[in-house]
């Protein structure tokens, strides 16, 4: 059995928490926050709010680069480009977009892209 000098003394207290005055969220300042929309010029505000349409964006002027496909991928929506392995298609990247895809072109076809799926070329 313990005795009575681990529960309810004082003298066991640390001395940092004796010392430190507890500090309640309540009496912070509360700081307003803004929504940021990011603006993107020469894109549509879909791409800003995680909504593509491909047939909406154009390719960069630069930054564009050829692909091969991988693996072959069925397009999960109208958003995305299916992929056949061992094609070659153009791809590129947009401001604001999941580094994880890019946009794919293939002759008047265009969608987004998972970039595991590609090996990018220079």
């Amino acid at each position: 059995r313990f005795s009575g000098t681990f529960v309810g003394n004082a003298e066991s207290a640390s001395p940092t928490a004796a010392t430190s005055p507890p500090v309640a969220a309540a009496t912070l300042p509360a700081v307003p926050t803004i929504p940021v929309v990011p603006t993107i010029v020469g894109v549509p505000n879909t791409v800003a709010e995680g909504v593509l349409n491909p047939n909406e964006v154009k390719p960069p002027a630069s930054g564009t680069r050829r692909a091969r496909v991988l693996y072959d991928y069925e397009a999960a929506d109208s958003t995305e480009l299916a992929l056949l392995a061992d094609e070659m298609i153009t791809v590129y990247s947009l401001p604001g977009m999941d580094p994880d895809w890019l946009i794919g072109e293939r002759g008047n076809q265009k969608g987004k892209v998972p970039v595991t799926y590609l090996e990018l070329l220079s």
